[in-house]
């Protein structure tokens, strides 16, 4: 089946410029405080998951509009693996920067923390499963070595590291990316509730993909015995 997504670099002006605000933004709220830390960067999420929709009808890509709003979806979803890491597994901590949290564990600046990375990552490989993998794993792991030094997440638990990234979440989010660029593909001209159970579905999938990446590199012992 054909890419959802076309390949033209037309008008594209406005997606990128929405891009780059959000790393000027960025730069300036995680530089803050807390509380005022949390609260600016729930409003620099919030803030961006509306302009990148905007930007992308500017630019006349209904394409890119439609995985952006698609992957608005999954990143609300997001929210429970997270959940599930931070609250069950003990792999995973938020820090209290300030703001809204969900069951004082997760921020729910969360719930769209995710659109960037995955919209940068699918996009690029212009939605073929394969490629967003790849770019998954690529942006992610920037994200996850950058990401407690600025004070948004941290592993914890016994996991095996590498320049302090757990190991175990980077095929977890390749597989993130290819289950993003599959189910947007397959759903785009689906309706709405179809694409919602499909942004789930994505979400569960990577929980899967994280447990067992876990298991099996930081709980299996890989002993035969008789």
């Amino acid at each position: 089946m054909s890419s959802t997504l076309t390949a033209t670099r037309h008008g594209l002006g406005p997606v990128v410029a929405v891009h780059v605000a959000l790393g000027l933004a960025g730069a300036v709220v995680l530089s803050l405080d807390a509380p005022a830390k949390g609260w600016g960067v729930l409003l620099t999420v919030v803030a961006y998951v509306v302009a990148l929709q905007v930007a992308c009808r500017r630019a006349g890509r209904p394409d890119l509009a439609a995985l952006a709003a698609f992957l608005v979806a999954v990143s609300v979803f997001q929210v429970l693996p997270d959940w599930v890491l931070a609250d069950l597994v003990g792999t995973l901590r938020f820090p209290d920067t300030g703001s809204i949290r969900v069951d004082d564990v997760i921020p729910v600046a969360m719930a769209g923390m995710w659109v960037a990375p995955l919209f940068v990552a699918v996009a690029l490989a212009g939605g073929h499963p394969g490629r967003a993998a790849l770019l998954a794993a690529v942006v992610f792991l920037g994200s996850e070595l950058a990401a407690p030094g600025l004070g948004l997440w941290e592993p914890t638990g016994d996991t095996h590291r590498i320049a302090g990234v757990a190991v175990y979440v980077l095929p977890a989010e390749a597989a993130l990316g290819w289950a993003t660029a599959y189910a947007f593909r397959e759903t785009r001209d689906r309706g709405v509730a179809q694409r919602i159970a499909a942004a789930l579905a994505v979400s569960t999938f990577y929980l899967g993909a994280l447990v067992l990446a876990h298991f099996l590199i930081d709980v299996a012992g890989w002993r035969l015995t008789a």
